[in-house]
């Protein structure tokens, strides 16, 4: 199964140059090929994480090449977990873009759309740092395209906003990289996590540096406070299911420093020292009343929902900056659900639009299908507010249970319950108005309700919340022992690079764990 490890970036990059030159003109090949190559993901995906749940660590070495000379693709529980996540969500948001027609409003969606996978799941894939330099650089530029997919100047406004911050970014991930390598003299990180450890206590500086840029480039990836005024204008702008699909790139963000500040700079080291809970935890809790704040104040539904996503990140960013396992596993959970929350919630925001003149928080005319439009915003909002029964209020407790042996509890249980109040109160002012006020209000409705295929890849979202919520037993489990895994790397270090000892399709035997 190792060498399937290869498919997922191999098999966007290649179907994207095909789309582009064998079905520039026929958007129903391009549909039925981009279909068709999300389904095979999926089904490789769903292969990899069966693999990896034992605990195996699968390795690929592109070239034959062995590590640290050569590139490296590695899965473990963590990164094929969030790879069969990403593939999961691109088949709902491809059928609602095929099925709203979105994708036939501009040019190349499907390439872009194909290329943006392949960033994303190579980013949680690859060993190598420089490599996740580059995987962020593909889907950053992937992202764009599609960001102004349709055109329009507020769109191309904000897509330029979001891209000279993320070239900020690149700017600092590069810097980073050039003082790491000049320190340690790789860029592998599982050689980075023996390498580091033997930095002698006086020539902590240039690696330390090197660790502040790292967090710095993936918080802005994950929009960490003050460094998350990029996305709000860049959601709400973009087309409802590249935002739906942008939901996913936040947290690759936030994979970025669980795998870096796990493996090569994890809290006991001595040259990072004081890095987690000295600037990240403090950074997170803001986010996260800054995020809900914004759901309340806000005047549109999409800002509403892009505001949703900072409050959500922030409460991810709280459980990992505690750097305990109980905390990752309570981020990890709480990825999958604010996921698939924010995405449906982006497309529940299209199917509003496409009845009304915009998407101002003001009464206006009832529109079509606002029944079921409205109980899937019903259950979206319960989600993303952290309610019960569904996986949000769950993962909240589990984010409060990691925090409660901490020397901050005070403030992560005021700031974690004083937040979930705001957003039900910004959550629920907006359906009133969006669904019941709109009843007094007298006016001719001819737009025709949304096609029943959006409604199905909604629901679908929808349904897999209630899935994470009716398996949360078991998805703890499991996120518990990827956290457990995350905090005992040796057998992940040796798999990547010590070759003696591996079987002939690169995992790692038994006795070698």
């Amino acid at each position: 199964m190792t060498h399937w490890l290869i498919a997922p970036v191999v098999l966007p990059a290649m179907l994207a140059p095909f789309i582009v030159l064998a079905a520039r003109y026929h958007i129903g090949i391009q549909r039925v090929f981009s279909l068709a190559g999300v389904l095979m993901l999926i089904g490789i995906s769903g292969g990899l994480a069966w693999a990896a749940a034992d605990g195996t660590v699968m390795l690929y070495q592109l070239g034959d090449w062995a590590a640290p000379f050569g590139i490296v693709l590695v899965g473990d529980r963590l990164s094929t977990m969030m790879v069969l996540l990403t593939v999961v969500l691109a088949l709902f948001v491809l059928i609602y873009a095929i099925s709203s027609g979105w994708d036939n409003r501009g040019r190349h969606f499907h390439a872009l759309f194909q290329f943006q996978l392949m960033g994303i799941l190579g980013a949680f894939l690859t060993g190598d740092l420089f490599n996740l330099f580059v995987f962020f650089e593909v889907l950053l530029i992937a992202s764009y395209g599609l960001m102004i997919h349709a055109g329009g100047t507020k769109r191309l406004r904000a897509g330029v906003q979001y891209v000279l911050f993320n070239l900020i970014g690149s700017t600092l991930f590069l810097f980073a990289l050039g003082a790491i390598y000049a320190e340690t003299g790789t860029l592998n990180m599982a050689d980075l996590a023996n390498r580091v450890g033997l930095i002698s206590a006086d020539e902590t500086v240039g690696i330390r540096l090197a660790a502040v840029l790292l967090l710095l480039v993936f918080a802005i990836k994950a929009a960490v406070v003050p460094l998350h005024f990029w996305l709000p204008s860049s959601y709400a702008e973009a087309p409802a299911p590249v935002a739906a699909l942008f939901a996913i790139m936040t947290k690759v963000g936030a994979y970025a420093i669980i795998r870096v500040y796990t493996l090569i700079f994890p809290p006991d080291v001595a040259v990072t020292a004081g890095l987690h809970d000295t600037w990240l935890l403090p950074a997170a809790l803001i986010s996260l009343a800054i995020g809900m704040i914004g759901v309340l104040a806000a005047k549109k539904l999409d800002r509403l929902v892009a505001f949703s996503i900072i409050g959500s990140m922030g409460m991810v960013m709280v459980s990992i900056a505690l750097f305990t396992p109980a905390g990752i596993a309570a981020a990890l959970y709480y990825i999958v659900h604010s996921t698939l929350a924010g995405a449906a919630l982006f497309l529940i925001s299209d199917l509003v639009r496409a009845g009304r003149a915009n998407l101002d928080l003001t009464a206006q005319p009832p529109i079509a299908g606002a029944t079921l439009t409205a109980g899937l915003y019903f259950v979206g909002a319960i989600a993303m507010a952290g309610l019960p029964p569904l996986s949000g209020f769950l993962g909240k407790l589990l984010v409060l249970d990691a925090g409660f042996d901490t020397d901050l509890m005070v403030w992560i249980w005021a700031i974690v319950l004083g937040s979930s109040l705001i957003s039900v109160v910004g959550f629920a002012r907006a359906g009133s108005i969006l669904f019941w006020k709109a009843k007094s209000v007298e006016g001719d409705q001819t737009v025709p309700p949304p096609a029943t295929m959006s409604y199905v890849a909604v629901g679908g979202l929808i349904a897999l919340l209630v899935a994470h919520t009716v398996l949360a037993g078991q998805m703890h489990r499991y996120t518990n022992s990827i956290a457990a895994q995350l905090f005992a790397p040796a057998p992940y270090i040796s798999t990547v690079v010590d070759t003696p000892g591996k079987l002939s399709d690169g995992t790692k035997t038994e006795e070698d764990h």
